[in-house]
């Protein structure tokens, strides 16, 4: 659900818009776009889902996902994979059967570039629009309103969805053709890959060398060694707190999604495959919901 701390909303005109995917992303950030005096219509795989958003929020459901984008506006969606995204959005019941021509189609999954350029050239053949819009800000900035939203498309089309996507966005920016969200997507998650085994061993090498660790990172948090990444998981990194913010299950799937992309495109990434091999590991000895920041556990 949104963040306790209520977001101020940027006056928009209302809209007439669908949330596809209720999970622990698309929960919170249909609810931002009701807070915002859109008319929403939500679907999730699970009836009881849909349901238990209505009540918190204002809004219907709809069977399908044909019917949840039937006369809306904006079509977003925030489900799992590739083939979860094909399943809601292709098909007699998918959600580009529903959409009337010139409807813009938002996707906040995190997946392939690949997906979203195939998605992109058949919503094109059918008279739609799609934006490939992954987020960062995890949970906490999908509750709180604050994610960061990063797109792919046209110019016309991502213009028609920024002022929507707002209500749970801190930042909405395009930045380039079909794909190009996703792509950036991947940059991101590379960069905390790395930030997160640096702090982990950072903690670790402090801890054997016998420092107040806490008090450390207060010091160096004020110097260039700062990061979000300190800022927001050293202390429960020190603590041995792990049971909240982005599951290792889903750092492994988008870092296989940069691995991937890294073969076709011939990026070298050793530091990123080394550290999806720790994330492995993490899974092995039962990590596999704990926060990526428990990567510091196979060091202790």
């Amino acid at each position: 659900m949104p963040s306790t701390n209520p977001k101020t909303y940027e006056s928009t005109t209302s809209r007439k818009v669908a949330f596809l995917g209720l999970g622990v992303m698309g929960f919170p950030m249909a609810g931002h776009l009701a807070l915002a005096g859109h008319d929403v219509r939500v679907y999730n795989r699970s009836a009881a889902k849909a349901q238990a958003w209505t009540q918190e929020f204002k809004g219907t459901t709809a069977a399908t996902p044909r019917e949840a984008a039937a006369g809306r506006d904006l079509v977003f969606c925030c489900v799992g994979n590739d083939e979860d995204l094909r399943s809601v959005v292709l098909g007699p019941d998918g959600a580009f059967a529903g959409m009337n021509p010139g409807a813009v189609f938002v996707d906040h999954t995190t997946a392939s570039a690949n997906i979203a350029r195939e998605l992109f050239a058949q919503a094109r053949k059918l008279g739609l629009h799609f934006v490939d819009a992954p987020v960062s800000g995890g949970q906490g900035g999908a509750q709180s309103g604050m994610l960061t939203v990063m797109c792919g498309g046209e110019p016309s089309a991502f213009e028609t969805a920024k002022p929507v996507a707002m209500a749970y966005g801190r930042a909405v920016a395009l930045l380039g053709a079909a794909g190009s969200g996703q792509l950036a997507k991947m940059v991101n998650q590379t960069a905390i890959a790395g930030m997160v085994q640096g702090l982990s061993e950072a903690i670790a090498f402090g801890e054997k060398a016998g420092l107040d660790m806490l008090q450390v990172l207060e010091v160096i948090g004020k110097g260039a060694a700062q990061s979000w990444q300190m800022d927001n998981r050293g202390k429960t990194m020190i603590e041995g707190r792990f049971d909240y913010g982005f599951a290792v299950d889903w750092m492994r799937k988008d870092l296989g999604l940069v691995l991937e992309e890294a073969k076709r495109n011939g990026a070298r990434l050793p530091v990123t495959a080394l550290v999806d091999q720790f994330y492995a590991d993490v899974q092995a000895h039962g990590g596999k919901r704990w926060d990526t920041s428990s990567l510091i556990t196979r060091l202790k």
